[in-house]
């Protein structure tokens, strides 16, 4: 499985990369998954439909609801804005 950050312009950053069902690789997955979480990223699994062909991200929130058969997680910034500011 690999870890990677889409940033715009730079294209993916491996973040982290290793074979979640060894417990050594699965605890650097499961750190690095959460340090991208708690930097304010999104995380998807991409999937592909295997009837239609169609190919979607799955989101994510916990190393835990990634997939075992996933062969990457990709990570992206939050949209700039949106949030209510405070007066």
């Amino acid at each position: 499985m690999r870890l990677l950050r889409m940033m715009p312009g730079y294209g993916e950053t491996l973040i982290a990369e290793g074979d979640p069902s060894l417990d050594s690789d699965r605890d650097e997955l499961v750190r690095a998954f959460r340090k991208q979480l708690d930097d304010g990223m999104w995380a998807g699994v991409p999937t592909t439909d295997q009837t239609t062909g169609r190919r979607e991200a799955l989101l994510v929130t916990s190393f835990e609801q990634v997939p075992a058969d996933a062969d990457r997680v990709l990570f992206w910034p939050r949209a700039a804005g949106g949030a209510f500011a405070r007066l």
